[in-house]
């Protein structure tokens, strides 16, 4: 009668002790998972940033607020003009970050009533802030948008107009429909879309 009234509590306890394994079980797997996922969650961060650098914040963001532009479009622009070498030249002699050319140069030094220098546009805060005047300019030229003033900045002004002029580029004459060149479009495409992914990461700095 007395081995008959052990069986049950045996039996309890052998269902506490595999109820308590799998509850161990089961939390040093949900601990294994967190810990993998914090892994893969910096691992993408650490990849997210070696694809769009976040340096020069701060010059990029004074200039850019001198300018009314965005922070994210600028930075944009840099990555697709030179990855973020400051000595970057081109093969038709474009310098520096924001990979602008010397006469253009000269240009933009004039309006802030400065004596342009040779190589002066691999100096990170010159080209920077050169590079934030000359967006805003194509920006306040194209009303805003950023389409035709990307492309302008890629292949000229007058190239831009000559395709706003042209039925088979634009409908309206104020904004792009197609983008003439295979180049162009693609330039510009790779800075639109760098300026989404960037807009999140200053969103987060400014956080």
């Amino acid at each position: 009668m007395a081995q008959n009234k052990r069986r049950p509590r045996v039996r309890r306890a052998r269902r506490r002790r595999r109820i308590y394994k799998a509850i161990g079980i089961a939390v040093l797997v949900l601990a294994l998972i967190g810990l993998g996922t914090a892994v893969l969650m910096d691992r993408l961060a650490e990849q997210s940033l070696q694809r769009y650098p976040m340096e020069y914040t701060d010059l990029i963001r004074s200039c850019a607020a001198e300018e009314g532009l965005e922070p994210a479009y600028v930075a944009a622009v840099i990555l697709a003009e030179s990855s973020y070498n400051p000595q970057a030249v081109s093969s038709v002699n474009a310098q520096g970050l924001m990979q602008i050319m010397p006469e253009t140069g000269a240009w933009i030094a004039g309006k802030f009533d400065e004596s342009y220098v040779d190589g002066c546009l691999f100096d990170p805060e010159t080209n920077i802030r050169y590079g934030c005047w000359y967006l805003g300019y194509l920006l306040r030229r194209y009303d805003g948008d950023k389409t035709c003033s990307t492309a302008a900045y890629h292949s000229g002004q007058g190239t831009v107009d000559g395709w706003l002029k042209d039925p088979q580029y634009s409908t309206d004459g104020r904004t792009l429909n197609i983008i003439g060149g295979p180049r162009a479009n693609t330039y510009v495409g790779r800075v639109l879309e760098y300026y989404e992914k960037y807009k999140q990461l200053y969103e987060k700095l400014e956080a």
